[in-house]
Protein backbone atom coordinates (compact mmCIF):
# COMPACT_ATOMS: atom_id res chain seq x y z
CA UNK A 1 0.00 0.00 0.00
CA UNK A 2 1.05 3.58 -0.57
CA UNK A 3 -0.49 6.41 1.15
CA UNK A 4 -0.27 10.09 0.47
CA UNK A 5 -0.45 12.52 3.46
CA UNK A 6 -0.81 15.82 3.69
CA UNK A 7 1.95 15.96 1.18
CA UNK A 8 3.44 19.65 0.19
CA UNK A 9 6.61 20.04 -2.16
CA UNK A 10 8.20 22.92 -3.71
CA UNK A 11 10.54 23.51 -6.59
CA UNK A 12 13.50 25.48 -5.72
CA UNK A 13 12.59 29.37 -6.69
CA UNK A 14 9.06 28.23 -6.99
CA UNK A 15 6.63 31.27 -5.75
CA UNK A 16 3.97 28.08 -4.59
CA UNK A 17 4.16 24.68 -4.09
CA UNK A 18 3.51 22.18 -6.76
CA UNK A 19 1.58 19.84 -5.11
CA UNK A 20 -0.16 21.36 -1.58
CA UNK A 21 -1.88 19.11 1.13
CA UNK A 22 -2.55 15.86 -1.19
CA UNK A 23 -3.53 13.23 0.62
CA UNK A 24 -4.90 9.23 -0.49
CA UNK A 25 -4.25 5.75 -0.36
CA UNK A 26 -3.29 3.54 -2.95
CA UNK A 27 -4.57 -0.19 -1.58
CA UNK A 28 -3.16 -3.80 -2.86
CA UNK A 29 -5.31 -5.33 -5.38
CA UNK A 30 -6.53 -2.40 -7.02
CA UNK A 31 -5.60 0.49 -9.94
CA UNK A 32 -5.31 3.87 -8.35
CA UNK A 33 -5.12 6.34 -11.06
CA UNK A 34 -3.92 10.36 -10.82
CA UNK A 35 -4.99 12.52 -13.34
CA UNK A 36 -4.99 16.23 -14.21
CA UNK A 37 -4.10 18.77 -16.95
CA UNK A 38 -0.44 19.73 -17.62
CA UNK A 39 1.49 20.85 -14.23
CA UNK A 40 -1.53 19.85 -12.22
CA UNK A 41 1.39 17.90 -10.41
CA UNK A 42 0.71 14.33 -11.19
CA UNK A 43 4.73 13.84 -12.00
CA UNK A 44 5.85 15.81 -9.13
CA UNK A 45 3.69 13.35 -6.76
CA UNK A 46 6.22 10.59 -8.16
CA UNK A 47 9.40 12.68 -7.82
CA UNK A 48 8.65 12.79 -4.21
CA UNK A 49 7.99 9.81 -3.95
CA UNK A 50 11.60 8.63 -5.15
CA UNK A 51 12.81 11.91 -3.19
CA UNK A 52 13.68 13.70 -6.04
CA UNK A 53 12.03 16.46 -4.28
CA UNK A 54 12.16 17.04 -1.06
CA UNK A 55 8.71 17.00 0.89
CA UNK A 56 7.89 20.32 2.40
CA UNK A 57 5.89 18.83 4.96
CA UNK A 58 3.82 15.39 4.62
CA UNK A 59 4.24 11.76 4.43
CA UNK A 60 4.74 9.14 1.64
CA UNK A 61 4.56 5.69 2.96
CA UNK A 62 5.04 2.76 1.18
CA UNK A 63 4.11 -0.72 3.47
CA UNK A 64 4.43 1.28 6.10
CA UNK A 65 8.03 2.70 5.42
CA UNK A 66 8.53 6.45 5.84
CA UNK A 67 9.96 7.20 1.70
CA UNK A 68 12.28 10.66 3.36
CA UNK A 69 14.05 7.78 5.18
CA UNK A 70 15.18 4.25 5.67
CA UNK A 71 17.63 2.31 3.14
CA UNK A 72 16.68 2.79 -0.30
CA UNK A 73 16.96 -0.67 -1.59
CA UNK A 74 14.67 -1.81 1.50
CA UNK A 75 12.47 1.01 -0.12
CA UNK A 76 12.78 -0.51 -3.88
CA UNK A 77 11.89 -3.73 -2.92
CA UNK A 78 8.81 -2.35 -1.63
CA UNK A 79 8.14 -0.10 -5.02
CA UNK A 80 9.02 -0.30 -8.48
CA UNK A 81 8.48 2.96 -10.20
CA UNK A 82 8.66 3.42 -14.06
CA UNK A 83 9.04 7.33 -14.67
CA UNK A 84 8.17 9.32 -17.45
CA UNK A 85 11.61 10.42 -18.77
CA UNK A 86 14.71 8.23 -18.77
CA UNK A 87 17.64 8.04 -20.66
CA UNK A 88 20.80 5.50 -20.69
CA UNK A 89 24.53 6.84 -20.99
CA UNK A 90 25.50 3.99 -21.96
CA UNK A 91 23.76 1.13 -24.13
CA UNK A 92 23.61 -1.98 -22.96
CA UNK A 93 21.27 -5.29 -23.94
CA UNK A 94 17.83 -4.99 -23.34
CA UNK A 95 18.22 -8.51 -20.88
CA UNK A 96 20.66 -6.83 -19.37
CA UNK A 97 18.61 -3.78 -18.34
CA UNK A 98 15.57 -5.77 -17.09
CA UNK A 99 17.74 -7.71 -14.70
CA UNK A 100 18.36 -3.98 -13.38
CA UNK A 101 15.04 -4.13 -11.57
CA UNK A 102 17.15 -7.44 -9.59
CA UNK A 103 19.06 -5.07 -7.43
CA UNK A 104 17.14 -4.22 -4.54
CA UNK A 105 17.07 -7.96 -4.16
CA UNK A 106 20.58 -9.52 -5.18
CA UNK A 107 23.16 -10.57 -1.93
CA UNK A 108 26.42 -9.08 -0.98
CA UNK A 109 27.93 -10.23 -3.93
CA UNK A 110 25.40 -9.05 -6.37
CA UNK A 111 25.00 -12.40 -8.31
CA UNK A 112 21.77 -13.59 -9.53
CA UNK A 113 20.35 -16.19 -8.17
CA UNK A 114 18.05 -18.63 -9.79
CA UNK A 115 15.04 -16.48 -8.48
CA UNK A 116 16.14 -13.61 -10.14
CA UNK A 117 16.52 -14.81 -13.30
CA UNK A 118 13.17 -16.57 -13.33
CA UNK A 119 11.96 -12.90 -12.06
CA UNK A 120 13.56 -11.71 -15.25
CA UNK A 121 12.66 -13.72 -18.02
CA UNK A 122 8.54 -13.91 -16.55
CA UNK A 123 8.93 -9.61 -16.87
CA UNK A 124 10.48 -10.03 -19.98
CA UNK A 125 7.37 -12.16 -21.33
CA UNK A 126 5.12 -9.90 -19.44
CA UNK A 127 6.28 -7.28 -20.61
CA UNK A 128 6.35 -8.73 -24.66
CA UNK A 129 9.85 -7.55 -25.09
CA UNK A 130 11.16 -11.04 -25.78
CA UNK A 131 11.41 -10.72 -29.45
CA UNK A 132 13.88 -8.32 -29.13
CA UNK A 133 15.48 -9.09 -25.69
CA UNK A 134 19.34 -9.63 -27.17
CA UNK A 135 19.05 -6.70 -28.78
CA UNK A 136 20.67 -2.99 -27.49
CA UNK A 137 19.00 -0.70 -26.09
CA UNK A 138 20.41 1.60 -28.56
CA UNK A 139 18.74 0.26 -31.22
CA UNK A 140 14.80 0.45 -29.59
CA UNK A 141 12.23 2.40 -31.34
CA UNK A 142 10.33 4.45 -28.64
CA UNK A 143 7.68 2.11 -27.33
CA UNK A 144 9.82 -0.85 -28.10
CA UNK A 145 12.10 1.05 -25.07
CA UNK A 146 9.02 2.33 -23.33
CA UNK A 147 7.93 -1.68 -22.41
CA UNK A 148 11.73 -2.26 -21.50
CA UNK A 149 11.25 -0.23 -18.66
CA UNK A 150 8.13 -1.83 -17.73
CA UNK A 151 9.87 -5.15 -18.06
CA UNK A 152 12.68 -3.66 -15.47
CA UNK A 153 10.05 -2.57 -13.33
CA UNK A 154 8.05 -5.50 -13.32
CA UNK A 155 11.22 -7.83 -12.76
CA UNK A 156 11.52 -6.25 -8.81
CA UNK A 157 8.57 -8.15 -8.27
CA UNK A 158 7.72 -5.12 -5.86
CA UNK A 159 4.40 -5.12 -4.16
CA UNK A 160 3.66 -1.80 -5.56
CA UNK A 161 3.77 -0.37 -9.13
CA UNK A 162 4.35 3.56 -9.76
CA UNK A 163 3.76 3.98 -13.78
CA UNK A 164 4.04 7.34 -14.92
CA UNK A 165 2.32 7.43 -18.56
CA UNK A 166 3.86 4.12 -19.19
CA UNK A 167 2.10 3.95 -22.50
CA UNK A 168 3.46 6.87 -23.82
CA UNK A 169 4.86 5.93 -27.62
CA UNK A 170 2.80 2.67 -27.61
CA UNK A 171 0.49 1.60 -29.97
CA UNK A 172 -3.42 1.32 -29.74
CA UNK A 173 -2.29 -3.02 -29.30
CA UNK A 174 0.22 -2.44 -27.18
CA UNK A 175 -1.57 0.59 -24.97
CA UNK A 176 -4.14 -2.31 -24.54
CA UNK A 177 -2.00 -4.95 -23.77
CA UNK A 178 -0.31 -2.82 -20.75
CA UNK A 179 -3.16 -1.73 -19.63
CA UNK A 180 -4.74 -4.98 -19.26
CA UNK A 181 -1.00 -6.34 -17.99
CA UNK A 182 -1.49 -4.11 -14.86
CA UNK A 183 -5.25 -5.03 -14.28
CA UNK A 184 -3.86 -8.66 -14.20
CA UNK A 185 -1.54 -7.50 -11.41
CA UNK A 186 -3.98 -5.50 -9.38
CA UNK A 187 -6.74 -8.43 -9.70
CA UNK A 188 -3.07 -10.54 -8.34
CA UNK A 189 -2.48 -8.70 -5.06
CA UNK A 190 -0.53 -5.45 -6.50
CA UNK A 191 -0.88 -1.95 -5.62
CA UNK A 192 -0.90 -0.58 -8.77
CA UNK A 193 -0.39 3.71 -9.13
CA UNK A 194 -1.48 4.92 -12.53
CA UNK A 195 0.04 8.58 -13.38
CA UNK A 196 -2.10 9.27 -17.10
CA UNK A 197 -3.45 11.83 -19.12
CA UNK A 198 -5.70 9.05 -20.81
CA UNK A 199 -8.61 9.59 -19.13
CA UNK A 200 -11.03 7.35 -20.93
CA UNK A 201 -8.51 4.81 -20.85
CA UNK A 202 -8.17 5.16 -17.04
CA UNK A 203 -12.23 4.84 -17.00
CA UNK A 204 -11.66 1.54 -18.63
CA UNK A 205 -9.56 0.02 -15.66
CA UNK A 206 -8.88 2.34 -12.52
CA UNK A 207 -10.77 1.40 -9.33
CA UNK A 208 -10.32 4.71 -8.05
CA UNK A 209 -9.45 8.47 -10.15
CA UNK A 210 -7.79 10.70 -8.10
CA UNK A 211 -7.92 14.26 -10.36
CA UNK A 212 -5.42 16.98 -9.63
CA UNK A 213 -5.82 20.67 -10.20
CA UNK A 214 -3.35 23.25 -9.54
CA UNK A 215 -1.48 21.08 -7.03
CA UNK A 216 -4.72 20.27 -5.04
CA UNK A 217 -7.31 17.05 -5.20
CA UNK A 218 -9.83 18.66 -6.93
CA UNK A 219 -11.95 15.13 -6.95
CA UNK A 220 -11.65 11.43 -5.87
CA UNK A 221 -13.63 8.74 -6.08
CA UNK A 222 -14.46 5.91 -8.79
CA UNK A 223 -14.44 6.73 -12.46
CA UNK A 224 -18.42 7.40 -12.34
CA UNK A 225 -17.67 9.85 -9.68
CA UNK A 226 -14.90 11.72 -11.08
CA UNK A 227 -16.38 11.79 -15.03
CA UNK A 228 -18.75 14.18 -14.58
CA UNK A 229 -18.97 17.26 -17.00
CA UNK A 230 -19.27 19.16 -13.72
CA UNK A 231 -16.42 18.54 -12.67
CA UNK A 232 -13.85 17.97 -15.37
CA UNK A 233 -14.93 21.20 -17.28
CA UNK A 234 -13.92 23.60 -14.53
CA UNK A 235 -10.31 21.50 -14.30
CA UNK A 236 -9.42 21.46 -18.03
CA UNK A 237 -10.97 24.76 -19.07
CA UNK A 238 -12.64 22.60 -22.10
CA UNK A 239 -16.47 22.64 -22.88
CA UNK A 240 -16.98 19.04 -23.17
CA UNK A 241 -19.75 15.54 -22.58
CA UNK A 242 -19.46 12.52 -20.40
CA UNK A 243 -21.03 9.48 -22.13
CA UNK A 244 -20.78 5.84 -21.80
CA UNK A 245 -17.54 3.46 -23.45
CA UNK A 246 -20.12 1.04 -25.44
CA UNK A 247 -17.71 -1.91 -25.17
CA UNK A 248 -17.77 -1.53 -21.30
CA UNK A 249 -20.02 0.50 -19.91
CA UNK A 250 -17.26 3.22 -18.45
CA UNK A 251 -17.80 7.18 -18.94
CA UNK A 252 -16.05 8.66 -21.83
CA UNK A 253 -15.15 12.21 -22.01
CA UNK A 254 -15.65 13.74 -25.48
CA UNK A 255 -14.53 17.32 -25.82
CA UNK A 256 -16.57 19.77 -28.11
CA UNK A 257 -15.27 21.55 -30.92
CA UNK A 258 -13.83 24.93 -29.32
CA UNK A 259 -16.69 26.98 -31.33
CA UNK A 260 -19.16 25.52 -28.91
CA UNK A 261 -17.70 27.37 -26.22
Amino acid sequence: MIRFDQVVARYPRAAGAAVDDVSFVVPPARITAVVGPNGSGKSTLVRALLRMLPLVSGTIRVEGLDGAAGDRRAFARRVAVVTQRESLVFPMPVREYVALGRYPHEGSWHAAGAEDERAIDDAVMLAGVLPFAQRSTEELSGGEWQRVRIARALAQRAPALVLDEPTTFLDIAHEMAMFELFARLARGGTAVLLVSHQLNLVARFADTMVLLHRGRVAAAGTPTEVMRAAVLEPVYDWPLVITRDPAVGAPALLPLRGSSR
